[in-house]
């Protein structure tokens, strides 16, 4: 298996490469060269599996075997699971006639974010556990990628990871499960800006060859493209439960960085018979805006009760317009050139409607988002987060199309108790892990929206850099 850059001017990549590099060197979002074809009897397979052997099976094709060997792939598979705290690891629950609820929050940060990055951290470590090498790991959040990646990476030998988050823009039990980390080799970053901020300062970082080269730069957020590998197995999991191939299903995503659905969409590629994506957004509308109305502009971030979705730069859909301009690199370099330039998408229209044979979009400000997590509690006595709150007020307000409809609960909701309480009067209770989180020690630094600001801090503090 090869990679490519959706940039389109550099040399194809090994899977080591990508892994490591995380963002292609011309800023582009490494891809498959072609994807890997799981047959309808492959997927019928998957069935009676548990779930560690599925992801195993779903993401050997994108590993060379010389570099990760079957065995070591089965032993990384097992730890990255191992602390789930459920025995189906993504269980699913019916919801009412035609929907149903994926939970991809019983991992051990209640965040979905832990199914990609608890498997990477352990391919990291064998990686470099090989070169006999150490990374500088600089990340953004919007909330949940920032304590599953520290929860990965922490006390690792070989890795440093420096954490940007948005001050002010995060829930409590999100930040301190950031912040209460107290190994050394773990920095959190409190940026005075939006996350759309901090994912910009870490392009413009790995837009510095010298400096990416002097730190070793790598990437856990869904710019990583294992990071999209790995989320890519619960698509399959859950499909299988529910008939597949034979069954026709939809899956509605709530998402703000477009990864989510994105590994969605390479499950489809290579095979997994998807009829429909329903985006899912909240205020911070941009996804739905260009699905819907065929307009991708940039406007202001607004702080939401769904935070990890308050994005207008949805990186990963970079990776959707290279399929949409017929892998042309030139055609997206241009086109990113100009959406970051002039804050709106040059053709977006005529993209747009190439996309919707696909993807259906829908949108829900925070009142229809308590709304939602009060009915379904009455009716249910379910439990939901707002993000998946917004996914279900989604598939409500899409028609009805025949489909066996598959919700991503993305988060626990003990991440976001003042919300689920203002809707149902109840307030969820974290489980006994975190059960002292409120009261544990905080350890942050709090830096301005500066380039320089971040670089220096971040050479300061990492362990891996040179001084060539």
């Amino acid at each position: 298996m090869k990679y490519v850059s959706t940039r389109g001017s550099i040399a194809e990549q090994s899977f080591e490469d990508v892994l490591l590099s995380g963002l292609a060197r011309d800023g582009g979002l490494f891809v498959p060269e072609a994807w890997p074809n799981v047959t309808p009897d492959d997927i019928r397979a998957l069935a009676p599996l548990r779930y560690t052997e599925i992801v195993t099976r779903i993401v050997r094709p994108f590993i060379e075997v010389e570099l990760v060997s079957d065995s070591d792939l089965t032993r990384i598979v097992e730890q990255a699971y191992s602390g789930f705290r459920h025995s189906e690891i993504a269980p699913l629950q019916q919801l009412d006639e035609d929907t149903w609820v994926l939970e991809l929050f019983h991992g051990p940060t209640l965040a979905f974010k832990d199914f990609a990055l608890q498997l990477l951290g352990g391919l990291f470590d064998h990686v470099l556990g090989m070169r006999g090498e150490r990374l500088t790991i600089v990340g953004a959040t919007s909330g949940d990628t920032g304590s599953a990646a520290i929860e990965a990476c922490r006390d690792r030998e070989n890795l440093d990871i420096f954490m940007l988050y948005p001050e002010g823009r995060v829930s409590e039990v999100q930040r301190r499960q950031m912040t209460t980390v107290q190994s050394a080799n773990v920095f959190n970053v409190a940026m005075r800006g939006t996350f759309d901020d901090c994912q910009d300062l870490v392009k413009a970082m790995f837009a510095d060859h010298a400096l990416r080269d002097s730190l070793n730069l790598s990437a856990v957020n869904s710019i990583n493209w294992a990071r999209v590998m790995g989320q890519t197995a619960y698509y399959f999991a859950a499909a299988a439960k529910m008939g597949a191939p034979d069954a026709r299903l939809s899956f509605v995503v709530p998402t703000g960085n477009f990864g989510n659905v994105y590994a969605g969409y390479v499950a489809r590629q290579m095979g997994l018979p998807i009829e429909k994506f329903i985006v899912a957004s909240n205020r911070n509308d941009i996804l739905y805006r260009f699905f819907d109305q065929g307009d991708m502009s940039i406007t202001n971030v607004e702080p939401s009760l769904s935070p990890s979705m308050d994005i207008q730069v949805s990186s990963n859909f970079e990776r959707l317009m290279f399929d949409l301009m017929g892998r042309d690199g030139a055609a997206v370099t241009a086109a990113m050139q100009a959406f970051r330039a002039e804050g709106s998408l040059p053709d977006a229209a005529r993209l747009s409607a190439d996309a919707r044979s696909l993807f259906l979009a829908q949108r829900l400000d925070d009142d229809e988002t308590l709304g939602v997590i009060r009915s379904v509690h009455e009716d249910t006595g379910m439990l939901i987060d707002p993000h998946t709150a917004v996914a279900v007020g989604a598939a409500r307000k899409t028609p009805s199309d025949g489909t066996r409809r598959i919700v991503l609960a993305t988060a626990h909701p003990a991440k976001f108790p003042d919300a689920v309480e203002k809707a149902t009067g109840v307030r969820p209770d974290l489980p006994s892990h975190l059960a002292d989180l409120l009261v544990r020690p905080e350890r942050a630094e709090t830096l301005d929206n500066d380039f320089g600001t971040v670089r220096d801090y971040v050479c300061a503090h990492a362990s891996a850099r040179t001084t060539s």
